[in-house]
């Protein structure tokens, strides 16, 4: 794809807006974030606040830990973290930089109910309203759709932002509907490395770095280190940096589609495999923004939260990356993506928290399996479950399973996990 090409500047676009660093888990990372700004609009430290927030953000802020925060976990934690000590112009690493003492504050705070929380009913899966109020003061901002997509700032009652969304897509980025594999494979193969070096090389260091972390020292259950001990490297680096970040380590990492654990996923099997084989960075470079953009074409039919576990589609690219290093065809790139998505596509979420390492690991055991099938020209057929008689249509399919068909089972889980509903 050359740069005159009209999608060119819209896949270099959605590089930089999709990968960007993030400290700590999005979903607790963007209650932080509204709060800090709630309190930075009022001017001084409210004295109490109100959130509502939507079942997938309760559902992935619960049983994570929070950055700098302890053994902090859930949206009052997150919310309250954010308010006392949160940076609002730091966006995705609000909490990396706290000042001394604010988690004893924190903890004050939420002992004496400073901040309530309800469930916000919304239609949108990623939705949040924090309120901070001080005497007559009241400072309303509202986030959408997306972990930094404040859509609507009020003080005192009146509007100081209201997002204008006209002709743009509901998350204020770029629209996805211009991605399709073959097209992805023609921007790996034809892009200009230049401008996508300064993306690729942080998501590089900073992926790397919080995976050596996670295999260094003690993490949740170090499903890494498990992974590691066994020789299966590419599944070992993606799982470790989950380990870290799922158990509150305040190193950031490189986002995908909103999330640490694709971004990590999407990335780290990718850069391992290339330096077990030898492969040089212009080379890793092509195939890490094959990886992610696959990641992401995959789950913009999904969704940025669901019922459907978003480490399957990361896993899917870094999959399909590997069969791009392994001099794969664009058919068996296809079919690597149609065998991984046809296998691993059960896989639920039911929130971020250490368990999550090993669903990543899961997810590239499927990928790999789907890889060499792909590099041995077998795969599954168009009539098999989800398979359909295209590459796109099968994507369509994922999307509209996991959109439509899994909202029910969203809920479910969000109910049991509340227990609203007993077993």
């Amino acid at each position: 794809m050359q740069k005159t090409h009209q999608n060119y500047s819209l896949y270099l676009n959605i590089l930089r807006e999709e990968l960007v660093p993030a400290g700590g888990c999005t979903e607790p990372i963007a209650i932080a974030y509204t709060a800090a700004t709630a309190r930075k609009v009022l001017g001084r430290m409210p004295e109490r606040l109100e959130v509502q927030a939507s079942g997938n953000l309760i559902k992935n802020a619960m049983g994570v830990y929070i950055p700098n925060g302890g053994d902090l976990r859930g949206v009052d934690a997150a919310a309250v973290l954010g308010c006392v000590g949160g940076n609002a112009d730091k966006s995705l690493e609000v909490l990396l930089d706290m000042p001394e003492g604010a988690l004893e504050e924190t903890k004050r705070l939420l002992a004496a109910g400073f901040c309530t929380v309800r469930l916000l009913q919304s239609p949108e899966a990623l939705h949040l309203i924090v309120e901070a109020i001080a005497g007559d003061h009241r400072v309303l901002v509202e986030l959408k759709n997306a972990h930094t997509h404040i859509v609507r700032i009020e003080k005192d009652g009146q509007v100081l932002f209201q997002a204008d969304d006209t002709g743009k897509a509901e998350d204020g980025c770029t629209d996805h509907s211009c991605l399709t594999v073959r097209d992805i494979v023609d921007f790996a193969d034809t892009c200009d490395l230049e401008d996508i070096r300064p993306i690729l090389g942080k998501q590089i260091e900073c992926n790397m770095k919080i995976a050596e972390e996670g295999l260094k020292n003690a993490w949740g259950v170090n499903v890494g280190k498990l992974y590691f001990d066994q020789g299966k490297f590419l599944q070992a680096y993606a799982a470790a940096a989950s380990d870290a970040r799922m158990s509150g380590c305040n190193l950031p990492v490189v986002i995908v589609s909103g999330s640490g654990n694709q971004g990590a996923t999407a990335s780290l099997p990718v850069i391992v495999y290339a330096r077990l084989n030898e492969i040089c960075e212009d080379r890793l470079l092509r195939a890490l923004a094959l990886s992610n953009l696959i990641a992401i074409h995959l789950k913009s039919g999904i969704g940025r939260l669901s019922a459907y576990c978003g480490v399957v589609c990361a896993a899917t690219g870094s999959g399909c990356a590997m069969t791009y290093l392994a001099g794969g065809t664009l058919a068996q790139i296809e079919e690597t993506l149609t065998n991984s998505v046809a296998t691993a596509s059960g896989i639920v979420c039911d929130g971020a928290k250490p368990s999550c390492a090993a669903k990543i690991a899961t997810s590239l055991e499927s990928a790999i399996m789907a890889h060499k099938l792909a590099m041995s020209d077998r795969g599954f057929r168009s009539g098999e479950g989800i398979v359909m008689d295209s590459v796109e249509r099968t994507i369509d399919a994922v999307g509209c399973m996991a959109s439509q068909g899994m909202h029910e089972t969203d809920q479910v889980i969000l109910d049991l996990m509340t227990k609203e509903r007993t077993v």
